[in-house]
């Protein structure tokens, strides 16, 4: 194994071990940092120690210049920043030449919600005549009501779920959990599905999965994708979406009627809250286009 290799190694066990980040959030990390020490012609704590700022900026430029979009490029130099705060810890380096280097601004792609009609007909389109169907129809009406991330969604317990309350406990990002409360047309839909469907994706079995498939394992991400994308065809909803379209609907929804910043990050378990401050903007774009419309002078 390379000194390159060991190097981004040992930074990605500390990530792992020490920081608790996520396996997918620890892999971006280890591709960026190949890129980058690949790009600048870096093999070990040497040829790291001569990099400057001015060239980890113009490495960012280029990345950018070659296509790579603003968000991304700040993540590859928050992965830089992070590589060399952990070697300059470590005694591998002396300083951080990343420090002082200016992330990117970020030009952020408006999140696509649903109108309130589509994701009506969204969530009235499953067969409810089937087990499947009854699975589909919990489930998206519990991500919409929530803003679960996907992987909290198809990763609910039995035990994480209080229906007498309207209460479910998740663990999101950073291994932090949060109390996420839901509504009365959720709760239907779930013991609808716990009483007819689950038991029979079960067939005898034990799971303390909420949400099975057909063979009682639980339920992918993948598997629901494929959910969302079938019953968004089924409701004549042509446009891309996705699980993560029903989280920004979902907040949107929330901040057009009044909800506040503060419960609305709490809910969808940002750390900061200038990453919920990007909804505000898709609300005013969206309350923009209604004045524009409905308004004697919008016109």
């Amino acid at each position: 194994m390379s000194d390159k290799d060991t190097l981004i190694n040992e930074y990605v066990t500390y990530l792992v071990v020490d920081r608790n980040r996520a396996s997918a959030t620890v892999e971006a990390y280890r591709r960026d940092l190949r890129h980058f020490m690949e790009a600048t012609g870096c093999n070990g704590p040497e040829s790291l120690s001569g990099v400057t700022a001015s060239r980890i900026m113009e490495y960012v430029n280029e990345q950018k210049a070659g296509g790579l979009s603003a968000a991304s490029a700040a993540r590859r130099l928050a992965s830089i920043k992070g590589f060399y705060k952990f070697l300059v810890a470590e005694r591998r380096v002396a300083a951080n030449p990343a420090e002082t280097v200016r992330a990117p601004k970020l030009w952020r792609k408006l999140p696509g919600a649903l109108s309130l009609d589509e994701v009506d007909r969204l969530l009235a389109a499953p067969d409810l005549t089937k087990p499947e169907g009854q699975r589909d129809a919990a489930m998206l009406e519990m991500i919409y009501a929530t803003g679960l991330r996907v992987s909290e969604l198809v990763g609910l317990t039995l035990s994480a779920v209080n229906m007498e309350a309207g209460y479910l406990a998740t663990t999101g990002k950073g291994a932090k959990t949060r109390l996420v409360p839901f509504g009365e047309q959720a709760r239907r839909k779930i013991e609808e599905y716990r009483a007819r469907a689950r038991p029979i994706f079960l067939a005898g079995r034990e799971s303390e999965s909420l949400f099975v498939t057909r063979r009682g394992g639980p339920m992918t991400r993948q598997g629901f994708w494929k959910v969302v994308k079938k019953t968004a065809r089924a409701a004549g909803i042509w446009k891309g979406i996705s699980p993560h379209s029903l989280r920004h609907s979902f907040a949107t929804h929330l901040l057009e009627r009044g909800a506040d910043l503060r419960s609305l990050q709490s809910m969808l378990g940002h750390s900061d809250i200038s990453t919920t401050q990007i909804y505000t903007h898709v609300a005013e774009s969206r309350l923009s286009t209604i004045f524009g419309k409905i308004h004697p002078r919008g016109r």
